[in-house]
């Protein structure tokens, strides 16, 4: 393979930066979300990673998902996770067709492109535990049989953070297939007024055009993963992990999936910055988003945080 078909040619990085912009326009007309906030989310969708959002109701979390999925033209399905969903309700089920005497597989919402799943923490483990193989696998497995999920595909999976009665807390395995954990917060008082300005007769969203095709951000995605990183880079991430295992304020660190995923992560803010390698700074800027919710503090730790944690690691890390 030559060195030319390795590298992201100049093209792609104009495609891919110009795709953020215009993502980041109609997505920002459409719903009141902090820029920041907004990158973090197309890091992630160029990088084929999932996002958790932890956040209080009411705060828009749905309408960032719709949004994302009308501006991209892609599939849009929403799980409203109860404690008696089931494992079939999300993934699909066999059901026998008489006139045939055979069994069809109805496919579930899983099978969208862009799928919420609202309040995760309020299915069963059992079905919680059904998300795995699709978030890691991209399909599913009924009676044997392996069915693909379409692609593009991203879980964007909420969850309340103040209310625990009827919750099923998520396991460590399950927190590590999610890339990033965003919190969305209440909009600025002008922001707020825009807000009610623009919603107050209609939704946005319903009239929000695409501005992507699902080809195109496969295209993106493909660059993504073929941006230069040097093993030097590497190394700064691995340092970082260490430093969270050997953090005594934590029981668990952060995984070598973590790893891998924040290094996934920064090229896709290279590449969105119109840049064919990967720099510290790019890891510095989503090591927080990416590895705070993995880090399970120890039990003596008193008024301490993962993003703590990942703030001091960054801190006694120094970028090679």
């Amino acid at each position: 393979m030559t060195e030319q078909t390795e590298r992201v040619q100049d093209a792609e990085l104009q495609s891919a930066a110009a795709m953020a912009r215009r993502l980041a326009d109609v997505i920002g007309g459409a719903v009141q979300v902090r820029s920041d906030l907004l990158d973090d989310i197309l890091v992630c969708l160029v990088a084929e990673g999932h996002i958790l959002i932890e956040d209080l109701p009411g705060v828009g979390k749905t309408t960032l998902a719709r949004a994302l999925a009308r501006a991209l033209d892609l599939q849009f399905a929403r799980v409203q996770c109860t404690a008696d969903l089931l494992p079939a309700d999300v993934v699909g089920t066999n059901v026998f067709n008489q006139r045939e005497s055979r069994f069809e597989f109805r496919p579930g919402p899983i099978f969208a492109n862009i799928v919420l799943v609202d309040e995760i923490n309020r299915a069963s483990p059992k079905t919680q535990s059904g998300l795995l193989e699709c978030m890691q696998e991209g399909r599913v497995t009924v009676d044997v049989h392996s069915h693909e999920l379409a692609r593009p595909f991203i879980v964007m999976a909420t969850q309340n953070p103040i209310e625990f009665e009827g919750t099923y807390p998520l396991p460590e395995a399950q927190v590590d297939r999610f890339m990033a954990r965003v919190s969305m917060g209440y909009p600025s008082s002008a922001g707020e007024v825009a807000m009610l300005r623009a919603h107050e007769v209609s939704d946005r969203v319903d009239v929000l055009e695409p501005v992507a095709t699902a080809a195109e951000l496969l295209a993106v995605q493909d660059a993504a993963r073929r941006v230069h990183a040097s093993d030097a880079l590497r190394g700064y991430v691995v340092s970082l992990l260490h430093r969270t295992r050997e953090d005594s304020r934590a029981e668990l660190g952060a995984s070598p999936r973590a790893g891998l995923l924040l290094l996934r992560a920064a090229k896709a803010r290279a590449l969105l910055r119109g840049r064919d390698h990967a720099l510290p700074d790019d890891v510095q800027a989503l090591a927080e988003v990416v590895l705070a919710h993995r880090i399970v503090l120890a039990p003596e730790a008193v008024d301490v945080t993962g993003e703590r944690i990942v703030a001091d690691a960054l801190a006694a890390t120094p970028a090679l």
